[in-house]
C-alpha cells in the first residue's frame, strides 16, 4: 500500500507542474499563487510540525525552533546574495539567474524528499498515523509541482530544464517513502530539518516569487492570487490535520 502512496505523490506533483506549463501565459498569476503557497506551507505546515516534533522529544521551547527558522532564512539569504551573486534583474547575468532557479527547485525537491520520508516514518509509528501524514502531503504535492516549474521558468530556465526538475521533484517523495524502509531519524532531527526548510521557504516566497509576480503586471490580481495560495494551503492542511 505504501508504494501506491508513492505513485500518488508522483502523479500529484507532476500534475501540478503540467498545470503551470498549461497556464504559462498567466505566469504572473502562477507566481503569485506559488508565493502564497510556499509561504503558506512554511507558516501552516512546516513550522507547526517542527515545533511539535522538537517539543515532543526534548525540553526545547518553541523559541528554539523559531531560531532554526531564522537560521534557515539567513542561510538562504547568504547563499542567494553572496554565492549565487543575486543582483537586480536588470544587471544579473542569465547563468546566475538560472543558478538561482536551480537552487530554488533543488530546495523544493529536497523538501519533497523529506515529505516522503515523513510518510514512511509515520507508517513506522502506526498505519493510522501514516495515512494522516500521507493525506497532508498528497494535498499539497500539486502546489509543489507548480512551485518547482515556476522557480525554473521565472529564472530564465528552458521548458526542458523545468521538465527535468519537475520530474526530480515528482520522484523525490517516492524516494523518501522508499528510503524510510531502510533507516529512521529521531523526531527532534526531523523537526530541526523542517524548521530550517521553513526559513528557506519564507525566503523563496518573500524575496523571489512574490516580487517577480508583481513585476510589470497588475497588482490587484497577483495579490489576490497570493492570498489565494495562502488560503488554499491553510484549508488543505487544516482539513487533513
Amino acid at each position: 500500500m505504501i508504494f501506491s502512496i508513492a505513485i500518488a505523490a508522483f502523479c500529484a506533483t507532476f500534475s501540478g507542474g503540467l498545470f503551470a506549463f498549461y497556464l504559462k501565459d498567466r505566469l504572473h498569476l502562477i507566481l503569485g499563487f506559488s508565493a502564497g503557497a510556499v509561504i503558506g506551507v512554511a507558516f501552516f505546515d512546516l513550522m507547526p510540525e517542527a515545533i511539535e516534533l522538537i517539543g515532543s522529544s526534548s525540553l526545547r521551547t518553541p523559541s528554539y525552533t523559531l531560531a532554526l527558522v531564522a537560521l534557515g532564512f539567513a542561510t538562504y539569504l547568504v547563499i542567494d546574495r553572496m554565492v549565487i551573486l543575486h543582483r537586480h534583474h536588470d544587471d544579473v547575468h542569465d547563468h546566475e539567474q538560472s543558478a538561482r532557479g536551480v537552487w530554488g527547485a533543488g530546495t523544493l525537491s529536497l523538501h519533497s524528499f523529506l515529505d516522503g520520508l515523513g510518510i514512511g516514518l509515520a507508517f513506522h509509528v502506526s498505519p493510522h498515523m501514516g495515512w494522516i501524514v500521507a493525506a497532508a502531503v498528497l494535498t499539497h504535492d500539486f502546489s509543489d509541482g507548480i512551485n518547482t516549474v515556476s522557480m525554473i521558468t521565472r529564472n530564465k530556465g528552458t521548458r526542458t530544464r523545468a521538465m527535468i526538475w519537475l520530474m526530480i521533484d515528482a520522484i523525490a517523495p517516492m524516494a523518501g517513502i522508499v528510503s524510510a524502509l531502510f533507516f529512521s531519524v529521531s523526531h527532534a532531527s526531523l523537526g530541526m530539518l523542517l524548521a530550517i526548510f521553513a526559513g528557506f521557504f519564507l525566503y523563496i516566497g518573500a524575496s523571489d516569487l512574490l516580487p517577480e509576480s508583481h513585476h510589470e503586471h497588475p497588482r490587484r490580481w497577483t495579490t489576490i492570487a497570493t492570498i489565494g495560495g495562502m488560503i488554499t494551503l491553510f484549508l488543505v492542511i487544516r482539513c487533513v490535520a
